[in-house]
């Protein structure tokens, strides 16, 4: 059997470890699942029975997607709606600690999930869609935050075409960016509604606490995203900050780290409600990622006063203006960025006219409760659409499993290299999680000392 890439605990779009996957069940085989759950749902004082969701997640530790599901997940389940997350990776009580109402919501291993029915079943990652036929409902749906594919090198053609046809299952479909409902239109032939990413403005503001008030004449900058995720460029991101001579550099991740050479403070997992005192002691956020759905750091960085520098990435356009609210280096030049913060760090003037521009753009972005209000809007059309083609999923998912054990036998057999690389992930998997601890901290250091070259 051949090795799958599989998600891991960092965010939508993070390049998982490697690690055999559970297979999915064989034709006419699949979870048994009861109606008990419908019996037990509460009943409000119109007394119609509360429609049941069930959002497929891999995670529920800290990340921009889970963050954006959970948004949905809370103003759902405050509608009045019985909300269940089925997550795939392990998880306890403390994993959704870092969303100030992750507690509120019903998670369940996909394993118990399995056992309950619901009307509508929601896949949010390409593992959880080629599960989704295992999860009882009548009516099935698919919320595509990226193209995750794009998540894989080039030369990774299995694996990448095992994504790319969870697209092609008979469900309803909902993104967040305007480039990913043109892409699986023109790609897959799939009519998406499109809701983009609210902001939590309670959080979100220029006025409010901050670590450290900015310095006139020296511009704090602040770099943003996870460690060892190629396409994130983060590394990369801290090398262009000290290479344009900032003087102060923060860097904020979702990757457990202490310190990094090269920067003056690291802010590692924050709780959400914590991060908005980073964004407002900063000035200019520098985010070189090469894949995403729709970032949503500048977005946060606008509303608390800053600006951004970022490449030009698929969904930046929903709301970055190119030399108006902020800076997009296209064709990753990375000495483009160099010269670009460079000026910034000593172009006052300009600066000021960026963040100027950003404070107007926050102002007209929408909140969580308008997003969300939208997406609910979506379900409700949802549940009264035509009922799943069980079958027919079945088929694709299968088919689609098939077709990546042959072309992934086939690539491994042209390259043993890459079989020894997976024997030896798997070995390392096995070590004292203090050795883990030791061989991660070594990788991102070597990443932050010698940043590899722009991924895409």
């Amino acid at each position: 059997m051949t090795k799958r890439p599989t998600k891991s605990k960092t965010p939508a779009g993070n390049t998982p470890a490697r690690k055999i996957p559970a297979r999915k069940p064989a034709a006419g085989q699949r979870a048994t699942a009861t109606k008990a759950g419908n019996a037990a749902a509460a009943t409000p004082a119109n007394a119609k029975t509360r429609s049941r969701v069930c959002f497929l997640v891999g995670s529920v530790a800290i990340s921009g997607g889970t963050y954006v599901i959970f948004q949905h997940a809370i103003h759902l389940q405050k509608a009045g709606f019985e909300v269940t997350l089925a997550v795939q990776d392990p998880f306890d009580a403390t994993t959704a600690a870092w969303h100030d109402a992750g507690h509120t919501l019903r998670c369940l291993s996909f394993e118990a999930a399995r056992q309950e029915s619901y009307d509508l079943v929601i896949a949010t990652w390409w593992r959880t869609a080629l599960k989704i036929s295992d999860f009882d409902a009548p009516r099935h749906a698919y919320f595509v935050q990226s193209i995750e594919s794009r998540f894989y090198p080039a030369a990774e053609t299995p694996i990448r075409a095992l994504v790319d046809a969870t697209y092609s299952l008979p469900v309803s479909y909902i993104t967040e960016a305007t480039w990913i409902r043109k892409h699986l239109a023109d790609r897959h032939g799939q009519r998406a509604t499109l809701v983009r990413n609210g902001i939590r403005k309670d959080l979100y503001t220029q006025q409010g606490p901050c670590i450290a008030p900015r310095v006139e004449g020296t511009p704090r900058v602040l770099v943003e995203g996870h460690f060892n995720v190629s396409f994130k460029n983060t590394a990369l991101a801290l090398k262009v900050a000290r290479d344009a001579g900032a003087k102060d550099i923060w860097v904020l991740t979702g990757t457990e780290v202490g310190s990094l050479p090269g920067a003056s403070r690291v802010f590692s997992r924050l709780p959400i409600g914590e991060t908005p005192q980073v964004f407002r002691s900063c000035d200019i956020l520098i985010k070189l990622s090469t894949v995403e759905g729709m970032f949503g750091p500048p977005l946060e960085m606008f509303h608390c006063g800053g600006t951004a520098l970022v490449f030009d990435v698929t969904g930046f356009d929903e709301y970055i203006e190119p030399d108006r609210n902020a800076v997009v280096v296209r064709n990753h030049d990375v000495n483009r960025c160099v010269a670009e913060l460079r000026d910034l760090l000593s172009n006052a003037t300009r600066l000021k006219a960026l963040k100027d521009a950003a404070t107007g753009t926050a102002a007209q972005w929408p909140d969580w409760n308008q997003s969300s209000a939208q997406f609910r809007a979506w379900v409700e059309v949802a549940l009264r659409g035509p009922k799943s083609n069980r079958a027919r999923m079945d088929e694709i998912i299968r088919n689609a499993w098939a077709d990546y054990d042959r072309d992934e036998a086939a690539r491994l057999k042209a390259d043993p290299s890459i079989a020894r690389g997976h024997r030896r992930d798997a070995l390392i998997r096995k070590l004292p999680k203090r050795l883990q601890d030791l061989i991660r901290r070594a990788r991102l250091l070597m990443e932050v000392t010698f940043p590899p070259k722009v991924s895409t």
